[in-house]
């Protein structure tokens, strides 16, 4: 028998779709794609494809459709009677949340000029994001279907990744703004150092995540964009561009490595859908 929801359960299920939906609507207004000036725009072009070696080309944004589209899903699932209850979404349903709420302040930052500002909020972001992705490890259930792995576990791990390469382009962009000459050393060894510095990281997430996908193929594909950018841009960097594609690739290889060795199933179940 299903249990019955409680009030708390109530107002959390309310709570995540009224910041899905107020996330969405405020990301569609602060791009600027139909009012207003785009991102790329403000800050004095800080943010935009050619402003520094590590920014990705625009083309890369339309993986935020993808996760806006699974946060939708995952406000819709969380929804449905059987899922109420459950103890997942009592443990995951206000940190996604956070970062909703977050992802629509670092647009409100950047829209207010205030490009130190939203290096900070979207560091709080990944932080964020990495209590969210650990929380997806430990309340998967081995036995649960796949449209639960695509709406939580994807939606959750695409955010993670995407959000990864975009704090270092935004690092990156709030140095440069700030007159950081990297201590005098080539830029494009410091684009190189980052881009090896986000594999790494992607690398980790890999290993903590045993396998999982996602967040290594909106890692990858940031990285992808990073070095068509280089290459078609403005901003050309060999270097940084063949960098980019030989981490990117090296990523997904060890990604499938890792998951093939630990099982093919990513995360063990770790927790049960029981409350204690």
């Amino acid at each position: 028998m299903t249990a019955t929801p409680t009030r708390s359960d109530r107002t959390r299920q309310t709570v995540v779709v009224v910041s899905a939906i107020v996330a969405i609507i405020g990301s569609f207004i602060g791009s600027g794609a139909v009012i207003g000036t785009p991102i790329q725009e403000q800050v004095g072009g800080a943010l935009s494809a050619d402003a520094t070696l590590i920014a990705p080309a625009g083309p890369a944004f339309s993986i935020w459709s993808v996760i806006y589209a699974g946060l939708i899903a995952y406000a819709i699932w969380q929804l449905l009677p059987s899922q109420a209850t459950r103890e997942r979404h009592r443990r995951l349903g206000y940190p996604i949340v956070a970062t909703l709420l977050l992802n629509a302040a670092w647009i409100l930052s950047v829209q207010a000029g205030s490009l130190w500002l939203s290096w900070i909020v979207i560091v709080v972001l990944l932080l964020a994001l990495l209590l969210t992705f650990s929380r997806v490890l430990v309340t998967r259930t081995a036995g649960q279907g796949v449209v639960e792995s695509i709406v939580i576990d994807g939606t959750v791990g695409l955010y993670l990744g995407w959000v990864s390469i975009a704090t270092a382009a935004n690092i990156t962009a709030v140095l440069q703004a700030a007159g950081f000459d990297g201590f005098g050393l080539d830029p494009n060894l410091w684009g190189v150092v980052v881009v090896i510095v986000a594999g790494l990281a992607g690398l980790a997430l890999a290993l903590y995540g045993r396998g999982r996908l996602s967040p290594t193929a909106s890692l990858a594909w940031g990285l992808g964009w990073v070095a068509v950018s280089r290459t078609t841009g403005e901003l050309v960097s060999q270097p940084v561009a063949v960098t980019a594609v030989v981490v990117a690739v090296a990523l997904v290889l060890a990604t499938v490595a890792i998951r093939v060795a630990r099982g093919g199933r990513g995360s063990a179940q770790l927790t049960s859908d029981a409350r204690p």
